[in-house]
């Protein structure tokens, strides 16, 4: 991409920590629910008795749910978190993010949190409120 256009202002401002947080937990409770289901799902399948984070692939399973959530919607341009904070993600050019990079956003996020949260709390040094995730796939949120 060419300097000019990285460093063009964008028509919409980015969005802020807070409204990030607020997201997080709409998106959450969703995903809840899904997680939910799906544990319901493979226990009617016969799995028997699984523990999230001790069986390796029922904990691999509930990462891809969680991650084609995600990654559906925004290929999409927002989640439903999004949409009720009016805010869409894009790539720097303003389209909506390929697979790649929705895979590695959801994998920085993960890294990001997992570092206490440093990932994030980046946005609130950035002077465009860009996370680790965004930077790592070329990605942005704003605000609509």
């Amino acid at each position: 991409m060419a300097p000019e256009a990285e460093n063009k202002q964008p028509g919409h401002p980015p969005c802020g920590l807070g409204r990030r947080l607020l997201i997080m937990l709409y998106d959450g409770v969703i995903l809840v629910a899904l997680w939910l289901l799906a544990t319901a799902i493979a226990l009617l399948a016969g799995s028997g008795p699984v523990t999230a984070g001790q069986d390796a692939w029922f904990t691999i399973y509930l990462l891809l749910i969680w991650f084609f959530y995600l990654a559906w919607f925004w290929r999409k341009g927002m989640t439903v978190g999004m949409r009720a904070w009016r805010v869409v993600v894009e790539n720097a050019d303003g389209s909506p993010p390929g697979w790649g990079a929705c895979l590695v956003r959801f994998a920085v996020s993960l890294l990001s949190a997992a570092c206490l949260g440093l990932g994030f709390a980046w946005s609130l040094f950035d002077p465009r409120k860009r996370c680790w995730h965004d930077l790592a796939s070329g990605t942005r949120l704003m605000r609509r």
